[in-house]
């Protein structure tokens, strides 16, 4: 019986570590880049901070903000959802970067060590599976535009 518990709960143990482990985000990169011929905007979110870059060549110092609270767990919600190892393959709902009807955009992630990178998508029309995060994320930058 005793042998019975103990597998039992290190079963128990074990999960609630991997959970704990997907739900740190504090030393995640979220970097989300949008560009067109006239429009640039790279915004790098870490550990409760986004700088928010509109300069495609690195000529003004990038702006940056702290992230309330409440956007933060909103992040870390959106980012729990997503399923990184489909990241790259995430299908485009639009295609009006073809024919410059919306920016180039993309998202990268830098979580434990691993990259995971977007196929290109229209700005404004991400993917649905990070579609929420993204809008999020954006959101930094339209706050100070």
């Amino acid at each position: 019986m005793k042998a019975i518990t103990m597998i039992l709960l290190t079963v128990f143990l074990a999960k609630g570590c991997s959970n704990e482990a997907q739900n740190d985000i504090s030393n995640t990169t979220l970097q989300y880049t949008a560009t067109t011929r006239g429009f640039f905007q790279k915004i790098v979110v870490i550990n409760q901070k986004a700088t928010i870059s509109r300069d495609r060549n690195s000529e003004k110092f990038p702006e940056e903000i702290a992230i309330s609270d409440k956007d933060w767990k909103e992040i870390i919600s959106y980012f729990e959802k997503i399923d990184l190892g489909k990241v790259p393959t995430l299908k485009d709902p639009t295609q009006k970067r073809f024919y410059d009807g919306a920016a180039i955009a993309n998202l990268k992630i830098r979580y434990q060590d691993k990259n995971y990178e977007t196929t290109d998508f229209d700005h404004g029309f991400p993917p649905a599976e990070i579609e929420k995060l993204v809008n999020k994320i954006v959101s930094f930058g339209k706050a100070k535009e």
